[in-house]
């Protein structure tokens, strides 16, 4: 069977090109801000350990305990949104995360005492959650199908490009303004992303669609360029229509004999990377400066962490649209367990930078191919609860990162024991990475991809 397809008008390609650009770089930046949060911590903990007039008296263990609460409001946050985000919109779910991160981030910056900040820390990620959980779904919706991959990538490269910003403006800012100036920093969304999301944001012409708003949804895609997508006729789709598990949608699709045991194992794969990134964003400055390195040096650390996570993020994703993402995701993993190992070693400051390196793009940079992995291997009835499910799932490990790096601290032990333990989470994750199933083709493309292809054929 032939379907003609009207090619679109050069004028409703332009005002398309138009509107996806804006939405990749609100949803980017907003991520950037996600970096930033996960990442601003790890550079004011010296500071909250060794000077008790800031918040009170602080151990490693509590210093740990307080990096989690934010992972954990993050985790609730990404759930949530994963649940309600379906019958609210993506548009409204991305401005009220823009509010609520903003609005308490520049809370936390006058926390208190220690309880304060946990609590501000956690209401903060509540908001994080949503936008992480959001920003996948809002790219999926506008971008053309021939470059979801391409901008999800450049999407969730925010997070490491936030953390970039974090490190430096800690190297040049922290004796100036103090922690709390970079809390407040992290407040700015507020001044300019959100009157930028109010005014170039759509809601999304296929989430109208669905709702049944058919006029409204006609309107924005001719306002925007962004075609609807028209639902595939019974012979397209490449499976039995009495498959039991083709009539179960989101969460409970994830549930259905097809998808359980990949989402436990893509839930793990991001339980693994999340736990990975936030361990080392949180203890990797203090991990160094026990080696002998000054707070500058160790803040240093952590901006080459973040750096190389942002580079070698990007050039990975081009390898696994080429090779798929399973291979490259499973390698990634396992050379940040080789960096890691390697660091324990007596070796000149240059090569160390290269190996923290390294180890970002094993890390935060796995973590990029892992949101884009898992958003690709669903259909369309279970995509967005499987990356909320990712996002959410995946924060636990974000909240044990924080928690295993001050428990090694508090407990007094040798600091390459750290790294020996973030390197065999690391190994955990490539084997894990390893076992999941391929779908019904090497090339990786969802079944109702794969149905198109044999009708273009």
């Amino acid at each position: 069977m032939e379907h003609n397809v009207k090619s679109p008008e050069p004028s409703t390609l332009a005002r398309q090109e138009g509107t996806v650009r804006w939405v990749v770089a609100i949803a980017a930046i907003a991520l950037i801000f996600d970096g930033y949060d996960l990442v601003v911590y790890g550079t004011i903990v010296s500071t909250l350990l060794n000077d008790p007039t800031q918040l009170g008296e602080i151990g490693p263990a509590t210093a740990g305990v307080l990096g989690s609460w934010a992972l954990f409001g993050v985790m609730v946050g990404a759930l949530t949104t994963g649940a309600v985000g379906d019958y609210l919109g993506r548009r409204k779910i991305m401005i009220t995360g823009i509010i609520w991160f903003s609005v308490f981030m520049g809370l936390t910056a006058l926390a208190p005492n220690v309880f304060a900040f946990g609590a501000l820390r956690f209401a903060t990620g509540l908001g994080v959650g949503a936008l992480v959980a959001t920003a996948g779904a809002v790219v999926a919706e506008f971008a053309p199908k021939g470059k979801r991959n391409y901008y999800n990538a450049i999407v969730y490269s925010g997070v490491p490009v936030g953390g970039v910003l974090a490190s430096r403006l800690a190297i040049v800012l922290l004796d100036h303004v103090g922690w709390r100036g970079l809390f407040l920093i992290g407040a700015t969304p507020l001044l300019f992303l959100l009157p930028m999301a109010l005014a170039k944001l759509p809601e999304s012409p296929e989430w109208l669609m669905a709702r049944g708003r058919t006029e409204e949804a006609q309107r924005v895609s001719i306002r925007t360029g962004v075609p609807i997508a028209e639902p595939e006729p019974a012979a397209t789709v490449d499976v039995p229509v009495s498959a039991p598990g083709e009539t179960k949608i989101g969460f409970r699709a994830l549930a259905s004999r097809k998808y359980a045991l990949p989402t436990l194992l893509l839930g793990l794969m991001s339980f693994a990377g999340l736990l990975l990134t936030y361990g080392l964003n949180t203890w990797l400055p203090q991990i160094m400066s026990q080696f002998g390195y000054g707070k500058s040096y160790s803040l240093a650390f952590l901006l080459v962490l973040n750096a190389g996570a942002v580079f070698g993020g990007l050039i990975a994703s081009v390898g696994a649209d080429r090779i798929g993402a399973k291979r490259v995701v499973s390698t990634t993993f396992f050379l940040a367990a080789l960096a890691m190992v390697v660091l324990t070693l007596q070796l000149p400051f240059g090569l160390l930078l290269a190996l923290v390196a390294v180890a970002g793009v094993g890390t935060i940079g796995t973590q990029v191919l892992i949101y884009g992995f898992v958003s690709n291997y669903y259909n369309s009835a279970a995509g967005g609860a499987g990356v909320a499910w990712c996002a959410g799932f995946g924060r636990l490990g974000g909240i044990f990162g924080p928690l295993i790096g001050g428990l090694l601290m508090a407990a007094g032990v040798e600091n390459h024991v750290a790294f020996y333990v973030f390197s065999a989470v690391a190994i955990v994750g490539a084997l894990v990475t390893a076992c999941v199933p391929l779908r019904n083709s090497e090339t990786q493309l969802p079944a109702s991809s794969a149905a198109r292809v044999e009708l273009s054929k």
